[in-house]
C-alpha cells in the first residue's frame, strides 16, 4: 500500500465543476512487461480522486516489478496487490480478479465502480467522459456473454472436463464430469465494469464459491466464470452484454483492418477503452482518438443495441 504523497502528479486530471456528481472508478490493473506502456496508460486514466490496484505477475522480471513499483510510490490513492503467479487459461486470473474486489472494498466505500484493465489497454475517452457515461447508467455491468451450449459448443469441453493448473502451466491430465446441476453456463470475454454492489456479491456471497469451486479446474474461465455466475443469479437483470472495449483485430487470411475502418467503427459506437494500442497501430486511428479523446460519447439506446444483437443471433 501507498501511503506517500506524490512528489509529481504525471499529467493528472482533474474533473469538470460539479465532479462530485460523477460515480469514482476502482481500476485494477494487471501488469507482466512493459513498463514504459503501462505508464503511458496510467498517466491517462489517473486522477487524485479515484482508487488503483496493480497486480504485477510474480514471473515479471525483478526490473520490471522495481520499475513499476518506483514510478508508483508517489500516488496515495495506488495499491499493489500481492503477488501470485498468473497462469494462462487457469483459474489464477479470476483469483487475482475476486482479490482485488475485496480489497479495494476493503480500502474505501467511496467507489461505485471496478473497471480491470490490462498493462497495454488504453482509454478512448478522457476520465471525465468515461465518469459520467457510468453516472448516467449507474447501476449496470457491462461484459460480454453469451449462452456456451447454444453459441459456443465448440468451447464446452473447457467445462465438462476436470482440469488442474499448475505452477506455470494447465496439466495434460484431464477427464470428464458433470458440470453443474441446474446451471446454464456462459462465455464471453475477460474484461468487465461492474458495481460495487455486483462485486461485494462476487467476494462475499456464499452461492459464489460453488461457482469457484467448480470453475477452478476449468479451462480459460476468464472468459466464462462471471459470465456463468451473475446470469445464474439475481444480477442477471443488471447486466449490458458489451465490455465497453475497442479491439484492433490481427489480419485473418491476410486481410488486414484499415484505419479508415477502425475509425469509422470507433465513431459509431460508444466504446470507452482500446486494446493493444501498440507502435504498430496506425498513426490516423492514434490521431483520431487523440482528437476524440474529450469529445462526448454519441448516444445509443444501449437496450435497444442488445435487442438487435439477439435478434440477430437468433436468425
Amino acid at each position: 500500500m501507498q501511503t506517500s504523497a506524490p512528489s509529481t502528479s504525471p499529467q493528472s486530471q482533474t474533473l469538470e465543476s460539479h465532479s462530485d456528481q460523477h460515480v469514482r472508478i476502482a481500476y485494477f490493473i494487471m501488469v507482466h512487461h512493459k513498463p514504459e506502456v503501462f505508464k503511458t496508460m496510467f498517466q491517462k486514466i489517473y486522477t487524485r480522486d479515484q482508487f488503483y490496484l496493480v497486480h504485477i505477475d510474480r514471473k515479471a522480471k525483478e526490473e520490471i516489478t522495481d520499475e513499476i513499483q518506483m514510478y508508483l510510490v508517489r500516488f496515495p490513492n495506488v495499491y499493489i496487490l500481492e503477488s501470485i503467479n498468473i497462469v494462462s487459461g487457469g483459474f489464477s486470473m479470476i483469483q487475482a480478479e475476486l482479490d482485488a474486489m475485496e480489497f479495494l472494498l476493503n480500502v474505501s466505500q467511496e467507489w461505485d465502480y471496478f473497471v480491470n484493465l490490462s498493462g497495454e489497454d488504453s482509454p478512448l475517452k478522457s476520465q471525465n467522459v468515461i465518469r459520467q457515461f457510468l453516472t448516467v447508467n449507474k447501476g449496470r455491468n457491462y461484459l460480454f456473454y453469451y449462452d456456451q451450449k447454444f453459441y459456443r459448443p465448440d468451447t464446452l469441453q473447457r467445462i465438462q472436463n476436470h482440469f488442474t493448473e499448475l505452477s506455470y502451466k494447465i496439466s495434460s491430465f484431464m477427464y470428464k464430469r458433470e458440470f453443474m446441476k441446474d446451471v446454464t453456463p456462459y462465455i464471453g470475454g475477460k474484461w468487465v465494469i461492474f458495481t460495487r454492489d455486483t462485486c461485494a456479491f462476487l467476494a462475499n456471497n456464499k452461492k459464489v464459491m460453488n461457482f469457484e469451486d467448480y470453475y477452478l479446474h476449468t479451462l480459460l474461465p476468464a472468459e466464462s466464470f462471471f459470465q456463468t455466475v451473475l446470469m445464474n443469479t439475481s444480477f442477471n437483470d443488471l447486466i449490458v452484454n458489451d465490455d465497453k472495449r475497442a479491439v484492433i483485430e490481427k489480419p485473418i487470411f491476410g486481410k488486414k483492418q484499415t484505419a479508415e475502418d477502425l475509425i469509422l467503427f470507433l465513431k459509431a459506437t460508444n466504446h470507452l477503452f482500446i486494446r493493444k494500442i501498440n507502435e504498430k497501430t496506425d498513426p490516423e486511428v492514434l490521431k483520431y482518438i487523440e482528437e476524440s479523446y474529450d469529445s462526448p460519447l454519441p448516444e445509443i439506446d444501449e437496450v435497444e443495441r442488445e435487442l438487435k444483437i439477439d435478434r440477430r443471433q437468433d436468425n
